[in-house]
């Protein structure tokens, strides 16, 4: 009997797959091909990872399904292993002479693209590090169509494979938190807990899926969990940074773990005491999680991401919460931490089976902190199902003071 040996990646005929439904919908629009500089859509269709930088990097598609990656020199190599295209083109280094972008023509010309209709998701590469060029239009003498609505819907909807990843990092993620509480005492430094929790889930994942296991992530090597400097009063920004903050008794703190595999990352945050918990945080402790649990019951395919939101904001109006309002219910999550539909009741996306958003309302009182879960959540058929797991009540995450 054949033994298939276990994967943890998303495999080639899905990247295949990816690239015919990509080629119908050029030909559906009349174009003769695409031309990609998002390091996240590369990724998508090509499976190569990297790091972005000011040196252009482009994926190349034709009408016909020839594919190709274009790379300054430094890459060349990375790429012809990792990239799952017909060839691999280079330039020498930017900004050099001549400028990438002219070699970029250079290769749109051999593959029949220059002097058509093409579709890009950017005219040009985009300026970041620096980074100065000319426009795609001009070097190539095309007329560009804007296609991200058409990839962004793509990626909106995972796939078996997909889900599959944001589960093993939902069950990794859940290690580093339990680290994370189990070593958080009065005295200690966010850096000290955040690093300690971190590297051994970090140790104990590759311990344990390290044949199979790629991270594919720019931000951090594997398993990770902190506090981002949400500490005390500090917990009322929702987006703090980490400041080596010492925890004390009476301290309330929002938490953040994740995993990144093969590129995939979930979302698993807490609010956590330390100490009794006083008449107050217990207050909007309770309000947090019935904030999140109207989520929960407004989150149905065939709505709109809209009326989640309008749900909770109701939530909010109806206790005069709104004064600790900040922010929207969440957002889709995937390859990247961030990604589209919106839980907001200006995104009117309809939802759909497949789609996975961080469900995330908060509250945020200044002077007594901040009070956050979030979850990562799956859109199935019939309703949806959590794939984060850790316990969300006061009493499992009360620690001691």
């Amino acid at each position: 009997m054949a033994v298939t040996p276990m994967q943890l990646k998303i495999s080639d005929n899905e990247y295949r797959l990816r690239c015919e439904r990509l080629i119908a919908h050029l030909h559906a629009n009349a174009l003769d091909g695409v031309v990609l500089f998002d390091s996240d859509y590369i990724r998508y269709y090509t499976g190569f990872t990297f790091i972005p930088t000011e040196r252009p990097m482009a994926f190349i598609l034709n009408k016909r399904g020839s594919t190709a990656l274009f790379v300054p020199r430094l890459e060349l190599e990375h790429a012809g292993a990792n990239a799952l295209v017909d060839e691999v083109d280079h330039y020498l280094e930017y900004p050099d002479d001549p400028h990438p972008m002219l070699v970029l023509a250079k290769t749109l010309e051999r593959l029949g693209m220059t002097g058509r209709r093409l579709g890009v998701d950017s005219d040009g590469y985009p300026w970041i590090l620096g980074y100065r060029g000319p426009l795609l239009s001009d070097v190539a003498a095309a007329t560009v169509q804007p296609i991200r609505d058409f990839i962004e819907d793509e990626m909106m909807v995972k796939s078996a494979a997909e889900v599959a990843l944001l589960r093993e990092s939902c069950r990794w993620a859940n290690l580093a938190h339990t680290l994370l509480q189990r070593y958080t005492v009065v005295g200690a430094t966010e850096t000290e807990v955040s690093q300690r929790a971190s590297n051994e889930a970090t140790r104990a994942m590759l311990d344990a899926i390290g044949p199979v296991y790629r991270g594919q992530n720019a931000f951090t090597e594997g398993a990770m969990a902190g506090y981002r400097g949400q500490i005390g009063r500090n917990a009322a920004i929702p987006h703090a940074l980490a400041n080596n903050i010492t925890f004390q008794t009476g301290d309330v703190l929002v938490t953040g773990a994740t995993a990144p595999v093969w590129g995939y990352v979930s979302e698993l945050e807490r609010t956590m005491v330390i100490g009794q918990p006083s008449d107050e945080q217990r207050r909007f402790f309770d309000h947090m999680l019935a904030l999140q649990d109207t989520a929960f019951e407004a989150l149905k395919p065939g709505e709109p991401c809209a009326e989640v939101d309008r749900a909770v904001r109701a939530y909010y109006e109806q206790h005069d919460l709104m004064p600790y309002w900040k922010h929207h219910v969440g957002h889709a999550i995937g390859m990247r931490y961030h990604e589209g539909p919106f839980l907001d009741r200006g995104d009117h996306t309809i939802i759909r089976p497949g789609m996975v958003f961080t469900i995330e309302p908060g509250l945020y009182v200044p002077g007594l902190g901040g009070f956050r879960h979030s979850d990562t959540v799956l859109v199935t058929d019939d309703g949806i199902e959590l794939l984060t797991y850790y316990p969300r009540d006061l009493a499992s995450l009360t620690l001691p003071g």
